[in-house]
């Protein structure tokens, strides 16, 4: 097994991908794709099969996406104080 930790560049590689993951962006899109794994598993269990993601992401953009964003927005202003 090639150990590349090692390699010129692979700690920029890191401390690259360390600030993306801090970036608000990033979470979330992970916040986002929680939700639409949740969503996933719920509408499965319905159905009585794996509906797959992309029919659990395009249900869940439709009927929730707004919403969501919504109250992740109005959640973060209460936990900042701005309101």
């Amino acid at each position: 097994m090639d150990d590349d930790s090692n390699k010129p560049g692979r700690s920029q590689e890191v401390e690259s991908d360390d600030w993306v993951k801090q970036t608000s962006l990033y979470k979330e899109f992970i916040a986002e794709r929680e939700e639409i794994l949740r969503h996933k598993w719920l509408e499965s269990e319905k159905a009585g099969q794996d509906i797959g993601f992309e029919r659990a992401l395009v249900d869940w953009v439709a009927k929730y996406r707004t919403t969501w964003r919504r109250w992740r927005q109005e959640s973060a202003s209460k936990s900042d104080g701005s309101q």
